[in-house]
């Protein structure tokens, strides 16, 4: 009997051990932490000092200017390019000038040699002879007038020969000049008599020798271009806008030109001309625009790329300081609630006047942050290491 009595007690005493484990098992335990709310880290709520540094503003329409990127070439200025030929047929005998060379107005580029200026050098001179002749009888028949030998109308007939001469003289020194004889050669002609040649191609304006198309030995005429004569110290940039931007343009405009193969900035410039007809094959205007090149850096048929600012348009746009560069790509704080923002990712456009154009990411009316939001940004990257 009382082995049975110690058993139940043992038994109720384990029963309460059991019981008492059970109860703690299931009990909530105080000291287990508490699991912690994800937080957006796109969301800030700023302190009301750091709310006082920064400025809000509305998006809304403002006058934007586009970029136009618009390839292009340099160009020699048309105005001051001379094409030189041949004064005369004739064989090239000497050349004088190469290419890249400087050359000053009426310098020597060849000497031909031509049977075409000898003739005419024949009939100058033999105009002369006639002058001569002429008028050593209208001196004789004035003599023979005053000693009543010969009638008026015969010295009136002996002057109007002499006039005729006069005339074929002038005629022949004119076709000589146009042969490229130059005045004092001609009258080297008148003084000697002796006929020569040899004929000059000269230049026509001073400046650099851009192509040269004549050999030694070469037999030319004036239709032949020989040389081509170009002053470089301005060029023109020249580009092609297709003919949906042409309106966005204008002669007057400022615009960029930027030079890849010259290790230097953009140059200013304005357009002096668009064009009033469109290219039917590229569906283009040609732009133009005059460059000072004393330097002699631009080279003609140099790849350039010309930027022109459109027309202002009014679009969505937004202060330029209110974007914020995150991970490459451009973001802005819009305000969703007193003192609270978000950072939202936004598609931006051209930038002019501190204000840039928004494609994509903000509605009209909707609030963000211009001065300040780079104090946002860090007290956003402030709360995500906490």
């Amino acid at each position: 009997m009382r082995n049975k009595m110690k058993t139940r007690g043992a038994l109720k005493a384990l029963s309460i051990i059991f019981l008492s484990f059970f109860l703690l098992a299931c009990k909530p335990s105080i000291d287990a932490p508490k699991e912690k709310k994800a937080e957006d880290p796109n969301l800030v709520q700023l302190s009301p000092a750091l709310e006082e540094k920064v400025q809000l503003v509305k998006v809304g329409q403002a006058e934007i200017r586009e970029v136009l990127h618009i390839p292009g070439s340099i160009q020699v200025d048309e105005q001051r390019v001379a094409r030189i030929g041949a004064p005369v047929t004739g064989r090239i005998s000497e050349i004088d000038a190469v290419l890249g060379q400087q050359v000053k107005q009426g310098q020597s580029l060849a000497t031909l040699n031509s049977t075409e200026l000898a003739q005419n050098q024949l009939v100058y001179i033999k105009a002369l002879q006639q002058i001569d002749l002429q008028s050593k009888a209208v001196d004789r028949a004035r003599m023979l007038l005053e000693a009543d030998v010969i009638s008026k109308a015969e010295v009136q007939r002996r002057e109007s020969e002499l006039s005729a001469a006069q005339a074929e003289l002038n005629a022949a020194s004119n076709q000589l000049q146009i042969l490229g004889m130059s005045p004092q050669g001609i009258a080297k002609l008148l003084k000697s008599n002796q006929m020569h040649a040899l004929s000059t191609v000269s230049a026509r304006i001073s400046g650099t020798v851009i192509s040269r198309k004549i050999n030694l030995g070469q037999v030319v005429q004036p239709a032949d271009e020989l040389f081509v004569v170009a002053d470089l110290s301005h060029v023109y940039a020249v580009a092609e806008v297709p003919e949906r931007q042409v309106d966005l343009i204008a002669v007057g405009q400022e615009v960029k030109v930027e030079v890849p193969a010259l290790n230097q900035g953009p140059i200013s410039a304005k357009l002096i001309y668009v064009g009033d007809v469109v290219n039917p094959q590229t569906r283009t205007v040609t732009v133009r625009s005059e460059i000072d090149n004393h330097a002699k850096t631009l080279k003609p048929d140099m790849l350039v790329s010309m930027l022109v600012q459109s027309k202002p348009l009014p679009k969505l746009a937004i202060p330029v300081q209110s974007v914020v560069r995150e991970n490459d790509k451009d973001h802005v704080f819009v305000q969703i609630a007193p003192n609270q923002y978000r950072l939202r990712e936004v598609t931006l456009g051209s930038e002019y006047q501190n204000m840039v154009a928004v494609v994509n990411g903000l509605e009209e009316g909707e609030v963000v942050v211009s001065d300040g939001a780079f104090h946002v940004n860090n007290e956003r990257k402030r709360k995500e290491l906490e």
